[in-house]
């Protein structure tokens, strides 16, 4: 991994940063992750362990004098609801825009502008960029796209692969695989030279995937994001090269390691791999299905991660066929071919007529179904059988008055029921169209949109998730408030506005 300057918030190890993090200073763990020390953090641990000696020694005051909050336009913004909603969204995408970013604090430099999703999320994020970017799209806002694809493939020359988000603290872990996606949106705009340019980087961010994979063995059959399951047969997981707590959720996962019965550094790694998977948190991580205290992420293999791998295979051998590069080509096309019959084999799951994420040290299947379960459609995967069967569980279980339930567990997690999610919604509606279940792909572009509008008409938000059962109600669970913005949420609106 790249190494950081010391004044990078590497800082996780201070006494001061703990210190900070335990305290009730701020509202959440992230807010103080994202500040800015005014000088070198050595020699600002040095004071604090001196001063914090003296009886009236205040914290805050202390914090407040030798770090500052950067400021961001789109934290103050307040929307005028007599605006449409579409107006709104035009306005919205100057207000989330970033400028090209400089190493500050813990912020990554990234070299061109880009968008962050809002709220607390000041910074890129990697998955949420691929739905912003379809509302890029949508809006005619090619260049930014652009801008936002050359970002990822500028991370992916640094580091080996698009971290979480331009956060140091985020340095170890990455999120579902969709840059091969967004290469696509632009290669629809430009052409295909588009998927020459980007071959190099998505090779990279292959290889970043599956690093280990020739050491496996039947003895040692795991390593990192690979694990082999049979002969020849290599399947992903989730992961995170540290097994600390997280710095942005320092006082979260210690509060949950000491109400588990797992050793804390293989907790800390499990609630990493489940931040690396986007679904932070849901049951589907859970062992029992219910408590996050039996967190076993590692132990998964999900079905959507293995699905999206399957999508940069392909991807790659298109791009090795423009280059007309046989060898290569017949490589990744081989490649593809294998995970498709694994993703059959491992992941359809008969008695239940849907595809499940499956746990590699039981063998066998998680035991419920969510929204994951809908990426083979979304890659066309599927035979018309298995299509039809997941339709009608999608639409007797999944669907609801507000779009669809992200999973049918309520758990107080915010990946579970009651809630939805925009990025959900969008690839669900992709998958049922590419096998002509029309109606149903349009009654839920039409519920979801109508939440939208109807939370923005009375209370001018676009917000980062959704209570998709009783819709007059705000959703809730996670580590945090539900955030305005918001990224993705504009994104797919004005995609869905593109298709009526």
């Amino acid at each position: 991994m790249t190494k950081l300057s010391k004044n990078s918030y590497l800082f996780a190890d201070s006494e001061l940063f703990k210190v900070v993090q335990m305290s009730d200073i701020f509202p959440d763990s992230k807010t103080f992750t994202d500040y800015v020390p005014i000088r070198s953090l050595e020699k600002i641990e040095a004071k604090y362990l001196k001063k914090c000696q003296v009886p009236d020694f205040s914290l805050k005051a202390f914090v407040e004098k030798h770090f500052y909050k950067q400021p961001f336009q789109s934290i103050d913004y307040q929307s005028d609801s007599t605006k449409s909603i579409e107006q709104h969204l035009g306005e919205l995408w100057q207000v989330l825009r970033r400028e090209p970013a400089t190493s500050e604090g813990s912020l990554i430099e990234i070299p061109y502008p880009y968008i962050v999703p809002g709220g607390r999320f000041q910074e890129i994020y990697y998955w949420d960029s691929y739905f912003t970017i379809l509302g890029l799209q949508a809006s005619r806002q090619i260049d930014l796209i652009e801008n936002i694809v050359n970002n990822f493939a500028h991370l992916i020359n640094r580091f080996g692969y698009i971290p979480n988000g331009n956060r140091t603290y985020f340095l170890g872990r990455s999120q579902p695989p969709f840059f091969s996606l967004m290469v696509n949106v632009l290669r629809e705009e430009k052409g295909d030279e588009i998927l020459l340019k980007y071959l190099p980087v998505l090779v990279k961010e292959y290889q970043f995937w599956m690093q280990g994979k020739e050491e496996l063995s039947d003895e040692n059959n795991t390593h990192k994001r690979v694990v082999l399951l049979e002969k020849d047969v290599v399947l992903n997981r989730y992961w995170d090269e540290h097994d600390t707590p997280r710095p942005e959720s320092y006082r979260e996962d210690l509060e949950l390691a000491k109400g588990s019965s797992v050793y804390p550094e293989g907790i800390f790694r499990d609630i990493r791999a489940a931040a690396e998977s986007g679904w932070d948190f849901s049951s589907r991580w859970f062992r029992d299905g219910k408590n996050m205290s039996t967190i076993h992420t590692t132990e998964i293999l999900p079905v959507d991660l293995n699905c999206l791998l399957f999508n940069l295979e392909k991807t790659i051998f298109r791009g090795y066929l423009l280059a007309e590069k046989k060898g290569k080509t017949d490589q990744y096309f081989a490649l593809a071919q294998q995970r498709e019959k694994a993703i059959e084999k491992y992941f359809f799951n008969e008695k239940k007529s849907f595809y499940c994420d499956y746990d590699f040290m039981e063998k066998s299947y998680k035991n419920h179904c969510t929204l994951a379960g809908v990426f083979p459609l979304f890659f066309n995967l599927s035979n018309s059988f298995q299509a039809k069967k997941i339709a009608g569980i999608l639409e007797e279980k999944f669907l609801k008055d507000g779009g669809l339930t992200t999973s049918l567990n309520q758990t107080g997690q915010q990946w579970d029921a009651p809630n939805g999610w925009a990025p959900l919604q969008y690839i669900t509606y992709r998958a049922l169209v590419n096998y002509g279940f029309m109606e149903l792909a349009n009654t839920i572009k039409t519920r979801w949109m109508q939440t939208n509008e109807k939370v923005y008409l009375s209370t001018g938000k676009m917000t980062e998730k959704y209570n998709v059962e009783t819709t007059n109600i705000e959703a809730g669970g996670g580590e945090y408030p539900n955030q305005d913005g918001f990224g993705w949420t504009n994104g797919v609106y004005l995609k869905f506005c593109s298709l009526k």
